[in-house]
């Protein structure tokens, strides 16, 4: 038997218990810095197999360590909370958890990015890495990181020290679910998924009457006028084989079909996957909005904030190929070499605290049928529902196994 082989001989015995822990993590979702209960009961879990546990690193944040014998450390992460969402899946196990918004409002939460999963297979692979310490030598630490999805847990855990708690890795590894037929894992060196920037940007008109206009400057106008040059920037202004995108998600101004207000303001998302071009099209956004104030004739230049600010992920190009001779061989036909896509993460924070390599890679969680019909039908995109959709639902099985295996596989590659 291979060293993967003896350590996922155990997974029938445990896999009962790891599909009824992840129905209860996706029925009691927590948003992000506020997973109480998620990292009290990872923390849990993780000392029943026999982990040195620190928890509150980041404000929720858990990691575990187990070290045995001489060898390399293998970092793990695993993102733990969900989105302000409301599930829509159908599932005997959906999510009915709300919390009070910012007005004090009940806000839906459901676990439509699959972070759920990401915690079901590494505690998993944990526990079964616990159970055959003889296939394997060094360290090994699963780490459960915060608020994914708002970019600010893996930086909370970094600025408390995180380098300072835990073992420092020689490399670092992460798995996302992704829509793709489950059973799927793929990897790429290099680039994966791509920066992200959001801005708000505020224009500054003169209100009025909405019979004057002459006597206004329209902030409505300004941004309708913004919004369409945007869409030049990366039309007009990258070379067509350089990937990115410039998105305005939101446009707010006035309460009123009769009166111009004074403001209007624009929620901007920006993805590139290098610093030239993010620096690029994050200027171009800037002359842009200014230029078509100034055009308006604006009182004042726009305020410009930039937040919820992720890094590109850049996939070592060693670590990557060693995982895809070692995922080829695991997983035959399901292993592919995966496309970069433009979704974004803040992962790579952990490991280059440390200078430490990484690779990410992903698993499909689609049942495998449906994904057929809609590849046959050419209706993937309209059929398959994808991460932050209500009705995002990834099958339990085989997700969860093959992301035990694939966890599984990585680290025996450096610790077997």
């Amino acid at each position: 038997m291979s060293a993967a082989d003896t350590v996922l001989a155990g997974l029938d015995d445990v896999r009962p218990s790891l599909e009824e822990f992840y129905k209860d993590l996706h029925a009691h979702p927590e948003l992000g810095l506020a997973e109480h209960r998620t990292a009290s009961r990872v923390a849990e879990r993780l000392r029943e197999s026999g982990y040195g546990v620190i928890d509150g690193i980041g404000g929720t944040g858990v990691v575990g360590v187990l070290s045995n014998g001489d060898g390399p450390t293998v970092l793990l992460r695993a993102d733990m909370d969900a989105l302000p969402v409301k599930e829509d899946t159908g599932l005997p196990y959906a999510s009915t958890a709300t919390v009070a918004d910012a007005d004090g409002r009940p806000q839906p939460v459901m676990h439509a990015c699959g972070h759920d999963v990401h915690m079901t297979c590494m505690l998993g692979f944990a526990h079964l890495m616990a159970q055959a310490k003889d296939a394997w030598q060094g360290t090994l630490v699963p780490l459960f990181q915060p608020s994914e999805e708002n970019s600010a847990g893996a930086d909370a855990m970094v600025r408390d020290d995180l380098a300072g708690r835990i073992p420092r890795p020689d490399v670092a590894f992460a798995q996302h679910v992704l829509p793709y037929p489950a059973g799927y894992v793929g990897v790429r060196p290099g680039p994966f998924f791509a920066a992200a920037d959001s801005l708000r940007v505020t224009l500054f008109g003169r209100g009025g009457h909405g019979s004057m206009p002459q006597a206004t400057v329209d902030p409505v106008v300004m941004a309708a006028m913004c919004v369409l040059r945007l869409q030049t920037i990366v039309s007009r202004e990258l070379p067509a084989t350089t990937p990115a995108v410039v998105t305005v998600g939101s446009v707010q101004a006035g309460a009123s079909s009769n009166v111009i207000p004074d403001t209007a303001v624009m929620l901007v998302n920006i993805r590139t996957y290098d610093e030239d071009t993010r620096r690029h099209v994050l200027d171009a956004v800037r002359r842009c909005v200014n230029a078509e104030a100034a055009a308006s004739g604006a009182p004042r230049e726009p305020e410009i904030e930039r937040f919820n600010v992720f890094p590109p992920t850049l996939n070592d190009d060693d670590v990557a190929g060693r995982l895809a001779h070692a995922f080829k061989a695991r997983f035959g036909d399901d292993f592919h070499t995966i496309e970069m896509l433009a979704a974004s993460e803040d992962f790579s924070l952990i490991p280059d605290a440390f200078d430490a390599p990484f690779a990410y890679w992903g698993i499909g969680c689609v049942d495998p049928g449906l994904y057929a019909k809609a590849a046959e039908g050419g209706t993937v995109l309209r059929d398959v529902p994808v991460n932050h959709s209500p009705r995002f639902a990834p099958v339990v099985q085989p997700t969860i196994d093959t992301g035990i295996a694939a966890l599984t596989v990585a680290a025996l590659e450096w610790l077997g």
